[in-house]
């Protein structure tokens, strides 16, 4: 990396990535390291995929509009106790995530803003 090359401006970053500009609401993410993954983390980051583009909520390149990103992360220490799900900017985190439990979370929590509680294991700040 050369250390003596000019940070870009935002500007210049947000003619390059929509991402910056754009109002996100909120951010999934699912742990997809070797416990969750053991457990079927890919089927549930696959279901919410699918549903939150199916509602018209996943922010990709074919839905600029979207409110919602989902991605995967590494683990974030609920290995005994995955798949695990991370709601941001609500710091809501959900353990034994399952494929079924994708559609109660995207209309509770991600649509009318109302975590699963028998699915939270933890809160952030």
């Amino acid at each position: 990396m050369d250390d003596h090359r000019p940070t870009p401006s935002a500007e210049e970053d947000a003619a390059l990535s929509p991402m910056v500009r754009h109002q996100l609401k909120r951010q999934v993410m699912v742990c997809t390291a070797k416990s969750c993954a053991a457990n079927g983390s890919e089927a549930v980051l696959d279901a919410f995929k699918a549903q939150l583009q199916e509602a018209d909520l996943l922010f990709h390149k074919g839905n600029r509009d979207g409110e919602v990103l989902c991605g995967t992360c590494g683990s974030v220490g609920f290995c005994a106790i995955g798949p695990a799900v991370l709601v941001y900017p609500d710091g809501i985190w959900y353990a034994h995530v399952t494929p079924a439990d994708v559609p109660e979370i995207i209309e509770s929590h991600l649509q009318g803003g109302v975590p699963v509680e028998r699915l939270v294991r933890k809160r952030l700040g």
